[in-house]
């Protein structure tokens, strides 16, 4: 009885063991998530930043007009002065000698008084060379003045964006701080640089002078501009390697993106124009996992049109 049950035990097992248990696979998703983007018609403009200089175009030195000793000094470095200011008094070496002397004979005679030198323009004094008591002699450069009318933002322009600028022409001056400044063409300059092939341009801030000399600044020139215009995402654009064909992937249902050949028009930094085909707000097309796709492709959309 015993050896039955152990034939039968040994029997169960080995069919058990012969049962299929092939688990069937799941099926593999090949959709490929993306998200989505729709057109833009804000407008398009097509621009470059060049980087301009502040300064003052006129230094004005004031020299002094008699040889002698400083009697007073009225002015320092970084002083705003205005036209006539007295900044210095000369004493001559006669005046400082003899001049109690002789006015003690005739007090009518005023002998031994000193010599102003004053500003003869308004600006901003950028140097002083002598200090109270020192001996100068007539012609000796005693203060630098820049003029303020001669404050300018000198730009270098590469000579193939010429056409771009004009005189007379409003351009956007942008400054570190992220604060702007609209500024007047006035002038080119007569030369253009040998090395750089740059050719410098004067622009005039309109309104208040309140920027640093030596500052470098951002101008704005804009080549060209559209304000009715469909545009996308410059990621949702792609090209070819030789860049001669451009296309976007276009949904066409809820899961299927298909490849659309379009022609390309002012492309910004963050954005290109579409020229062809029309677009509609309603068309989809994909802004991210559209790289390296085949011509249609299943998808699986994961984020909010954007």
């Amino acid at each position: 009885m015993k050896k039955f049950i152990l034939s039968f035990l040994l029997i169960a097992i080995f069919f058990s063991s012969c049962k299929d248990t092939t688990v069937a696979e799941k099926p593999i998703d090949a959709s490929v998530p993306v998200t989505l983007t729709t057109i833009d018609t804000s407008g398009i403009a097509s621009y470059i930043d060049l980087n301009a200089t502040a300064t003052y175009l006129v230094k004005n030195t004031v020299k002094s007009n008699a040889t002698g000793y400083l009697n007073s000094v009225n002015v320092a470095t970084n002083d705003f002065i205005t036209n006539g200011k007295e900044l210095f008094s000369i004493k001559t070496r006669e005046a400082k000698v003899l001049g109690n002397t002789i006015n003690k004979i005739d007090p009518s005679l005023n002998f031994g008084g000193a010599i102003r030198v004053r500003s003869n323009t308004n600006g901003i004094v950028t140097m002083v060379n002598v200090q109270q008591g020192d001996y100068v002699q007539d012609g000796d450069v005693l203060v630098i003045i820049n003029d303020a009318k001669s404050f300018a933002i000198i730009l270098s322009l590469p000579y193939e964006l010429k056409s771009y600028v004009s005189i007379g022409q409003q351009l956007t001056v942008t400054l570190p701080d992220g604060t702007s400044r609209i500024a007047t063409v006035q002038k080119f300059s007569p030369t253009v640089d040998a090395t750089s092939q740059t050719q410098n341009v004067v622009l005039k801030i309109n309104g208040k002078q309140d920027i640093p000399e030596n500052l470098i600044v951002k101008v704005r020139i804009y080549k060209s501009s559209n304000s009715k215009t469909v545009s996308l995402p410059k990621s949702a654009v792609l090209s070819d390697e030789t860049e001669t064909d451009f296309w976007i992937m276009k949904m066409i249902n809820s899961n299927t993106a298909i490849k659309v050949p379009i022609q390309k028009g002012i492309q910004t930094e963050d954005r290109i124009e579409i020229l062809s085909p029309v677009l509609t707000r309603d068309d989809k097309i994909l802004l991210t996992g559209n790289y390296g796709v085949a011509d249609t492709i299943k998808v699986k959309v994961i984020k909010k049109e954007l």
